[in-house]
């Protein structure tokens, strides 16, 4: 059987993709398929992948078929306007990846930062724009506007589409690239699948970790009124009533909101000598049917995991540059700790999809559920120079639940009349995250007791619990218009259109420290955390709640942005094309810091960013010879500041232990893009393709640090100038192993091979009269005092290399690939008090996936096995100076195995 793109009568649920101007983007929908194919349609499906015919697709769906007289089409990426990268469903399923950022880690010039983010060209995700079937999504993540690509499992999408030059259909903020993720659309043919998958990780599973207990429902990642915010604490909150001992509450009051709070569940570690597999469950289920001259379907898929992870390693932090042998400059670790934390993510989706197709018009109502928790247990063991003493032996555990969700409805209609096309659409989307209870607790060894105290007054003895929200909802709308416009010199298509968004965000952060009024018995300091914060010992020795997050703990934040753009796409000459249009955009941004406990007006200063941008961009193809083109691209983007980059707010990240706080001044950077590609089409979905990227970022945002008592602080400010550039090359190519080796049993294999390697060099740069913006003073300062002339972006590696290797079967479903990423060394954040760089070292890494499809019974069964890091690569993020080293972040990854089995009936 051949899947052609567009089949008549298939419903495409979900299948919004914005781009007039080039050539359909999603994978040729199919039905799942593990088993061989019947013999009938074995025929069709030849040694070389299926000549297809594309589609062009708009941000609503506006399409046409794109003809180009006198050449043959054999590829969706060669039919594409611009430069761009396409991960089919079959691409996907052959990377084995659970979630899609782990996939498009394969796609040339991308990687992955911290398994969440993806950077394009070395530019971070602050520059990426991920739309999921062309609208925009909003993000669970407090430090980030961009949504993290972990929370979108592989079994809910089709394909994603990665467009690295701009076209004015698409927003503004448009950097380094845009990543569309596209839903599973309405098969043909009704199918059933449910499969169900088991691992094991070898620094993981039956190992030593540790647990707590947080939610009664942590099965499936739901938190329940167990770890609900406390009445008093709520109400303190609400009323602007600062916790602490002679203001608004005696301390009988605060005792008994101190008491309120549940302890035991939260607070209490337990080791765990053999942690628990991975195991994960998912179905699929579409069908459509004909009422009349209507053609009507649905696709619903759901998906459950839970996946255990520990991370045994160091962290260290250097207060300064010391002085080593001969003098030498050197670093040296001021905190020092090794760690053990053990999480357990667990991740519950759904996909319910209805279309409706009335001859050449497509109505579709796309729904998409994910909610995705994360428990983590942290024990540290070392020593804090600065704060504690270099002679003291510390302790300090941490427990912390997160979830995170979004929740998100589309409605696209889909018009056709003639020349004419017009789509609209509108979708509504919220994403949450919830993280209550992140209790810390700090003890420090006496030699008195022969054992670890607590007093909660000592410095390195402390005992904190925070409770964070955050909660986003984005609305938005559009409307576009082709129109093919026939008779005179040559074909020209005009499109038009209008969008409409508007984001808000709420966000709250309240920390607090217990406190004691008086000095605790010996005896009590060397209880365990719940003991300790026991009511009785609240009741009797005056142990209190006090409010320590003082800075504007809430804050509120929006974006709203209307766009309208005129695009052309014309063909003046045989093989050569013209994309051109331009895009107005209006946008209103601001984050209001509120001063809930009136304590910090100053602190407290409303931030507003209104600017209009007209962005222009276009694209030239040349098809100069029967299977060569050559693409040019020019455009002008912006990136905007994400919400926390802007906002006073104090964050803890919990995964560096690293404090972060935005920046009120901050502005808009403004991108020039330019690049050129030469692609070569030596065979049917076979490809050789080299280009050449530059970009010209004017006021980009760059991450500051520095170390303020031993405590690493992070926050934002806008450096005068950064240039990127660099090249990119990816070959892809089918081999018959018949045309190698004679063997009967391989005449019918074949070998994939698709390598790809993207160069990227970038630098800031700045004159000695520049300026930047300090945070909260305000303070002009010269770019000196912040950035070194010529250091890199953050996030950005020089050299990125994918191979993937495959053994496929031409007649069945049985393939076998071996996949390798390479990544060099990365700044993840700017050295504090003008020390080196922070820096990511990502490494070498081996996967190896199988897939083999067999019947039992007469039913289609899909077995898979999955070897990942085969190479057991460490996580290592350090500095260095002459010589030395200091492990920021470094620990064990571990490999992972995986073993699934699907059935389709």
């Amino acid at each position: 059987m051949t899947f052609k793109t567009k089949i008549k009568g298939l419903l495409l649920v979900g299948t919004v993709l914005p781009a007039p101007v080039f050539a359909q983007q999603t994978a040729p929908q199919q039905p799942p398929q593990a088993a061989a194919p019947a013999p009938a349609e074995q025929a069709d499906q030849a040694a070389e992948p299926q000549e297809e015919k594309p589609e062009v697709s708009a941000p609503g769906g506006v399409s046409d078929e794109v003809v180009v007289v006198g050449r043959r089409i054999p590829n969706v990426v060669r039919t594409s306007r611009q430069v761009a990268s396409l991960l089919t469903e079959a691409d996907i399923a052959r990377t084995g990846e659970g979630d899609i950022a782990g996939a498009l880690q394969r796609v040339t010039g991308l990687s992955v930062v911290g398994g969440r983010f993806v950077y394009v060209r070395g530019l971070g995700e602050r520059y990426s724009l991920a739309l999921l079937n062309g609208l925009p999504i909003p993000s669970p993540d407090p430090l980030r506007r961009v949504v993290p690509l972990d929370l979108f499992p592989t079994k809910l999408l089709a394909s994603s589409l990665v467009q690295k030059s701009y076209s004015a259909n698409f927003p503004g903020e448009f950097g380094g690239g845009v990543i569309n993720l596209t839903t599973r659309a309405v098969p043909k043919k009704a199918f059933l699948e449910i499969g169900g998958n088991i691992g094991a990780n070898t620094a993981t599973t039956g190992q030593l970790g540790y647990v707590f207990q947080g939610s009664r429902n942590s099965v499936f990642g739901y938190l329940d009124s167990q770890l609900a915010l406390p009445p008093g604490l709520a109400a303190s909150q609400a009323n602007g009533r600062l916790l602490a001992v002679g203001g608004n509450f005696n301390l009988r009051q605060l005792q008994d909101i101190t008491i309120s709070l549940n302890n035991a569940e939260t607070n209490v570690i337990q080791a765990n000598t053999s942690m628990p597999a991975n195991w994960g469950l998912n179905f699929s289920a579409g069908s459509s049917w004909d009422v009349g001259t209507v053609r009507l379907g649905f696709i619903a898929a759901a998906g459950w995991s839970t996946d255990w992870q520990t991370k045994a390693g160091l962290q260290q932090l250097s207060n300064g540059e010391a002085v080593g042998p001969n003098g030498i400059p050197i670093l040296r670790p001021d905190t020092d700790f090794n760690f053990v934390s053990s999480e357990n993510r667990v991740i519950v989706n759904g996909l319910l999809g209805f279309g409706a197709e009335i001859g050449e018009h497509r109505i579709r109502f796309t729904n998409v559920y994910i909610n995705d928790t994360i428990k983590e247990a942290r024990i540290q063991a070392g020593r804090d120079d600065t704060n504690v003493g270099r002679d003291v032996l510390l302790n300090r555990s941490f427990t912390g639940t997160f979830q995170r969700q979004l929740i998100t409805s589309q409605l696209v209609g889909e018009f056709k009349f003639d020349k004419l096309t017009i789509d609209v659409r509108t979708s509504y989307a919220n994403t949450k995250r919830l993280a209550p209870y992140e209790r810390n607790n700090n003890y420090a060894f006496s030699a008195r007791a022969r054992d670890f105290v607590n007093d909660l007054r000592s410095p390195g003895q402390a005992s904190t619990v925070a409770f964070s929200r955050l909660n986003e909802n984005v609305w938005a709308a559009g409307a576009d218009f082709g129109y093919k416009v026939e008779g005179g010199p040559f074909p020209i298509r005009l499109t038009a259109g209008y969008a409409f968004t508007n984001n808000q965000r709420n966000s709250s952060r309240f920390d607090y420290r217990f406190n004691v009024n008086g000095v605790l018995p010996f005896e009590v300091t060397q209880q365990r955390p719940d003991f300790l914060l026991s009511d009785f010992n609240v009741q009797t020795f005056g142990i209190f709640l006090n409010t320590i997050s003082t800075t504007a703990p809430f804050f509120t934040a929006g974006l709203v942005v209307h766009a309208g753009y005129a695009q052309f796409e014309i063909e003046p000459l045989d093989g050569v094309q013209l994309t051109a249009g331009v895009r107005y955009e209006s946008g209103n941004q601001f984050v209001n810091p509120v001063d809930v406990f009136n304590v910090n007006p100053a602190a407290t200063r409303r931030t507003e960013i209104n600017r209009n941008y007209v962005l222009p961009g276009g694209t030239l193809t040349w098809n100069f010879a029967e299977d060569m083109q050559a693409r040019f691209s020019v455009s002008k983007t912006v990136a905007r500041p994400q919400f926390r980059e802007l906002a006073p707010q104090t964050y803890i990240d919990t995964d560096t232990d690293r404090t972060s706080f935005g920046n009120q001044f901050l502005q808009d950077s403004q991108l020039f893009n330019a690049e050129a590609r030469y692609e070569w089409y030596f065979g049917r979905d076979e490809r050789l393709t080299i280009g050449g990227f530059y970009k010209d970022i004017t006021n980009p945002i760059e991450s500051v640090a520095f170390n303020v008592g031993g405590t690493f602080n992070t926050t934002y400010a806008n450096a005068p100038k950064g240039q990127l550039f660099g090249f990119e090359a990816e070959v892809q190519k089918y081999i018959p192993v018949d045309q190698i080796v004679s063997w009967r049993a391989l005449a019918t294999r074949r070998i994939f091979i698709n390598a790809n390697y993207t160069f990227t060099n970038s630098s800031i740069s700045f004159g000695n009269n520049d300026t930047t913006v300090f945070p909260f003073s305000g303070e002009v300062r010269p770019a000196r005092d912040l950035f070194r002339l010529g250091q890199p972006l953050t996030g950005q590696s020089d050299h990125i290399v994918n191979l993937q290797l495959s053994l496929q079967d031409r007649n069945s479903l049985s393939e076998q690939t071996l996949l390798v990423n390479y990544a060099s060394e990365r700044a993840t954040q700017r050295g504090p008090n003008g020390q080196p760089d922070l820096v990511e070292r990502p490494g070498l890494r081996f996967d190896f996936v199988v897939r083999q499809g067999f019947k039992l019974g007469g039913v289609p069964l899909e077995a898979k096995f999955e070897a990942r890091n085969i190479t057991n690569v460490r996580y290592q993020e350090f500095q260095t100076l002459n010589g030395s080293r200091i492990d920021n972040n470094t620990f064990v990854l571990g490999r992972t195995f995986q073993l699934g089995l699907s059935a389709q009936f």
